[in-house]
């Protein structure tokens, strides 16, 4: 996977598809040389190309072609003449600048561990990775580079870890990595959105400036998710060159693609620089999170499969991994704080006739909950609601045959709370002004020890008290009033300690807890990222409930997401959020399509119909879930009106095809829409058709849809090998 060819300086690292190389000058500068589809060899005669730029310096005498400015590097610093944006910039006794030289590298096989950070894994058959010391002889600094390839997942990891000497430095900026392209055409594929419209895909020409994206909210956020893409522009779902950046973190972070005025183009991800900065001391070093970059020259479907493939066995904790997630019933939009045991009983067994496996009681369980406005970091069981207490009202859930699972949010602490009362210390905020509210909560702080200790025992307290199989770990605001709790000097080391303290508190509790599969919210989709679902195997997309509104949330989620780490439940309607009616038909076909599939909703208000329905969607999930939740996704023909997908097993012994019309319109063409993923020799049975196919009909004549004048109508077609 990493060969060194000594003769030529140059490190190649090959995947399945793609080649990355680096070589080092005889100035000891370490530049980047190719990344892109996959090459068997690279020659001598693959030369650099020098040219005087009048306005690139060059730190050479006598050579006014040799610039830092114009050469392709392999992790930038500022100072010495690169002037584009840099991955690195150190403050200490000698100034700002970094003359970063080779002085080493090791290979290994398998992938060492980022301490306190997650990151992915593997083992030495999987993985193999590279070290490359970079060194600044007059500041003692050195800069190790981190590469860990995976060859037949398709992807590379990159990191960083910057090590003081003699003296102490600052870091004002540490990004994951930087990589130059020779070229600027390309769009740039993005997740942006809102709270309830999360991760809508926005695809943006690539023009001269800087396009950026970034959180500064102490949580990767709904409104940006760390992840670029960089597309050929003739780039399709089925061909063309894509280029993958995905950060392994969960907190504030940045992301740009810089075009320059030489018409090439830096890519660039990591912590973000605006209220960051670390002091080290001498002799001690940082580690930056790590970033995960691919290629593929099979457009953005190959983008998306190899995505959810890494992710499925390179992120999420073995154990969960290919396990099928359980089909459950979450009590919040039925009946938010207004609850008894009883009133729960009566709908987990009502849920349980007709198939559901897990039963989810959300926010309201603890200290005198009965709204948002107090009790948070109280995790003691309401006796009121709960008379029994967890471990009763487990007992009879078990007794209907499913499981139990439980809702908390401990990263919060309310103003009206025991907590508060005897720890105010413990919530972000500032001595002497008013604390800025969310929800009326405020957040504790995970940058101390004690805090930490303190929600790692109280939820693992519950956690022992009952049967309990699941759990969704929610986070309802962003961090604002951080607390002077270090000097002056450091007090931009906040945000990211508290994202080191809430990843030491996850990995304690999942790992004294293995068996529990662990979900995380942040409001829905306000931390979906790949630092969470390293602990917690699958995320609530959205609080948006609505299917409508889900499609756009659900595609975007799933273009990097697997299904099995995406929440989507049916709700009731009208829908909460929106106020829309929809079909129960659509709201099953599209939370299917989500993958860890669900209700929310109180099932007891439901007549015999709509309750048979639901038999019948819980039926078909389970004769389905595998290939959602295992198989590959294609998404298929799309109008501004019309959304269509099909899941195919890896045999290609099933597929699972959604359309879904948002509303009827007069005259409307006939709409004829192709499947991809199939064996096309064999022959197909579709129940609902009452049809066979063979796989060349349906991906190359493809299907007529229904021409059904109805708002809101989708069809969901499995089609099984015969």
């Amino acid at each position: 996977m990493i060969q060194y060819l000594e003769e030529n300086n140059l490190f190649h690292l090959q995947t399945r598809e793609f080649s990355y190389i680096i070589q080092i000058l005889e100035t000891g500068d370490v530049v980047h040389r190719y990344f892109g589809k996959k090459v068997k060899h690279f020659s001598p005669g693959n030369k650099i190309t020098y040219l005087d730029r009048s306005f690139s310096p060059s730190p050479i005498s006598g050579n006014r072609t040799y610039s830092l400015d114009t050469l392709q590097q392999e992790y930038s610093s500022n100072g010495l003449g690169d002037f584009r944006t840099a991955a690195l910039e150190l403050r200490n006794e000698f100034g700002v600048a970094l003359d970063l030289k080779y002085k080493g590298h090791r290979i290994q096989r398998g992938k060492p561990i980022l301490e306190g950070l997650p990151s992915s894994f593997g083992s030495e058959k999987d993985v193999e990775s590279l070290e490359i010391d970079l060194y600044d002889q007059l500041t003692d600094i050195t800069i190790t580079l981190q590469y860990s390839i995976f060859e037949n997942s398709n992807y590379l990891s990159r990191s960083a870890n910057i090590q003081t000497g003699r003296y102490a430095t600052k870091i004002e900026k540490a990004l994951s990595f930087t990589l130059d392209f020779p070229h600027k055409d390309f769009t740039v594929h993005s997740l942006a959105g809102r709270y309830g419209y999360e991760k809508e895909w926005t695809q943006t020409p690539l023009t001269k400036g800087k396009f950026s994206i970034g959180s500064i909210r102490g949580a990767s956020s709904h409104s940006k998710t760390p992840f670029l893409a960089l597309a050929d522009p003739a780039a399709t779902e089925d061909s063309g060159h894509v280029y993958v950046a995905q950060l392994v973190y969960s907190g504030n972070f940045a992301g740009f693609v810089e075009v320059t005025s030489l018409e090439t183009c830096r890519w660039g991800m990591g912590l973000n620089d605006e209220q960051f900065s670390w002091e080290l001391s001498n002799n001690s070093s940082f580690q930056t999170p790590e970033v995960l970059l691919s290629f593929t020259d099979k457009g953005l479907t190959g983008m998306t499969q190899d995505s959810h493939e890494f992710i499925k066995n390179h992120i999420v904790t073995p154990k969960f991994s290919h396990q099928e997630r359980p089909i459950l019933i979450n009590n919040w939009e039925g009946t938010y704080f207004d609850f008894t045991e009883d009133k729960i009983v009566e709908l987990a067994k009502t849920a349980s006739q007709v198939g559901v496996e897990l039963f989810v009681l959300d926010d309201g369980w603890f200290g005198k909950r009965n709204n948002d406005e107090s009790s948070l970091g109280d995790w003691k069981v309401n006796l009121e609601k709960l008379p029994n207490g967890l471990n009763g009202l487990a007992d009879r859930i078990n007794q209907l045959g499913m499981e139990f699972g439980l809702w908390f949010e401990p990263e919060m602490i309310s103003i009206d709370s025991d907590l508060y009362r005897e720890h105010p210390d413990w919530a972000i905020q500032i001595d002497g002004r008013q604390p800025i509210y969310s929800r009326e909560q405020l957040v504790l702080d995970l940058t101390k020890s004690e805090v930490c200790d303190y929600i790692i025992d109280s939820v693992s307290s519950i956690l022992e008290s009952a049967p309990i199989n699941y759990v969704k770990w929610d986070m309802n605001r962003n961090i604002t009033s951080m607390s002077p709790v270090y000097a002056n000097h450091q007090r931009f080391e906040f945000h990211h300690r508290y994202i080191l303290g809430l990843y030491q508190v996850l990995d304690t509790i999942t790992k004294r807890f293995p068996d529990i599969l662990f979900e995380s919210c942040a409001g829905g989709g306000g931390r979906n990222d790949l630092g969470l679902l390293y602990y917690m195997p699958q995320a609530w997309a959205s609080d948006n409930t609505d299917a409508i509104g889900r499609l756009s949330i659900q595609e975007g989620t799933s273009l990097i997401l697997p299904a099995s780490s995406m929440g989507a439940h049916v709700s009731a309607v009208p829908n909460h959020q929106v106020g829309r009616i929809t079909p129960l038909a659509t709201r099953g076909n599209v939370a299917m399509m989500g993958g860890a599939f669900g209700y929310e909703l109180d099932v007891t208000k439901l007549d015999q119909e709509e309750l048979e329905e639901i038999r019948q969607q819980v039926q078909t999930y389970k004769s389905i879930r595998s290939t959602i939740q295992e198989g590959l996704l294609y998404r298929l023909k799309k109008t501004s009106n019309t959304w269509a997908t099909n899941y195919v097993n890896k045999d290609k012994s099933q597929a699972v095809f959604t359309f879904v019309k948002i509303l009827a319109q007069s005259e409307a063409p006939l709409l004829q829409v192709q499947l991809k993923g199939l064996d096309p020799d064999a022959l197909y049975e579709c129940p609902q058709l009452g049809e066979t196919f063979y796989g060349d009909e349906l991906m190359n004549i493809g299907l007529t849809m229904p021409h059904v004048q109805k708002d809101y109508f989708s069809v969901q077609y499995i089609f099984n090998k015969i």
